[in-house]
């Protein structure tokens, strides 16, 4: 069970603080609303990802065993191409502080959407925590459920945090920010060295 937390916890974290329509909202509206109206928006991961989570886990129960096992190594090479994209992101934001975007979705409901509709979410969850997931299953259904809730736990606990930050101090301090995305990218890196050797000892063994 650690292993499935440590992997989701992880996984969230670098989710978090990567940009994207939520946390682009999230920015944009605690600088202009404060945090106390704000941070009930961190919550709508947990609605805006059902169909997503359910649709894909569904499907990949139906795969056979060695499918699954090749899409948690191809995830894995994902993880890797991210740590590779985020490492040059932490390279080009140095003593660039985080604001709010002219391109920020201006509602809840538009970002919720426009989550719903990137296909990067299906991704992730198709390739790479739909199989781990999956994989805890099989070993105890305990561990999945333990990965799910360790992930949304710090998905929304680190959203949160960033809100308050950006609230009060009306900026996120650009060296944070740049020591966070150069973390991310290292767990990222991680992860996805896991999930290659992992998967590959398990395919070899099916």
């Amino acid at each position: 069970m650690l292993e499935s937390i440590l992997v989701g916890a992880g996984f969230a974290f670098a989710a978090a603080v990567q940009p994207g329509p939520l946390q682009a909202f999230l920015v944009s509206r605690a600088l202009t609303s404060g945090w106390k109206r704000t941070l009930p928006a961190v919550f709508s991961p947990l609605l805006s990802d059902v169909p997503v989570v359910t649709v894909v886990l569904l499907v990949l129960g139906r795969l056979p065993l060695r499918a699954q096992q090749g899409l948690r190594i191809a995830g894995g090479g994902l993880l890797v191409y991210l740590a590779w994209a985020t490492l040059r992101q932490w390279r080009e934001t140095a003593g660039k502080p985080v604001g709010a975007s002219a391109s920020a979705p201006r509602t809840l409901l538009q970002a919720a959407l426009d989550n719903i509709l990137n296909p990067n979410p299906y991704i992730a969850w198709s390739i790479v925590l739909g199989p781990m997931v999956v994989t805890a299953w099989h070993a105890r259904p305990a561990n999945a459920v333990a990965l799910l809730v360790t992930f949304y736990a710090i998905l929304i606990a680190t959203m949160a945090a960033m809100v308050v930050v950006v609230a009060t101090a009306r900026f996120l301090n650009a060296r944070l920010q740049h020591t966070l995305i150069g973390i991310s990218a290292l767990i990222l890196a991680g992860l996805g060295v896991y999930l290659l050797v992992a998967g590959a000892i398990a395919l070899r063994g099916a």
